[in-house]
């Protein structure tokens, strides 16, 4: 008697009949970019302040992994995925007051918002070398 019923409802769409677009590539992007920030973000936080409050040897520890090849990669990523999900969630707050809903729009600011987040992270990281 149940499946007599099941028969006539809609199905619900899922992934595989979704066309794919730049709007939501950003949205999974912004997820990822907010999981990486609050997870290796809050990691580096906490060794730094941990390293600061722990004395200078700690310190110098801290400073010699941040200041090394691989601790310029992890931190120019980290500010990354700090400037993409910045850049999207403004993306997003213009759309929470009901503005850009238009497909161009969308699409253009779909495509901006990581090229505006990586852009701001180099020049970010501009400033800070040449200084």
């Amino acid at each position: 008697m149940a499946q007599a019923g099941t028969r006539n409802r809609p199905l619900s769409p899922h992934l595989q009949i979704w066309r794919w677009g730049p709007h939501m590539f950003v949205s999974i992007l912004h997820r990822v970019t907010g999981n990486a920030n609050a997870v290796v973000g809050l990691a580096i936080l906490l060794w730094w302040l941990g390293a600061l409050v722990s004395g200078p040897g700690a310190y110098a520890t801290f400073a010699g992994h941040a200041s090394s090849w691989y601790g310029i990669v992890v931190l120019a990523g980290v500010s990354a995925s700090l400037f993409t999900h910045m850049a999207s969630g403004v993306r997003h707050f213009v759309l929470d007051i009901g503005a850009g809903y238009e497909l161009e729009a969308n699409k253009m600011w779909s495509i901006l918002s990581p090229v505006i987040g990586v852009a701001l992270a180099a020049i970010f990281w501009a400033l800070l070398l040449l200084a």
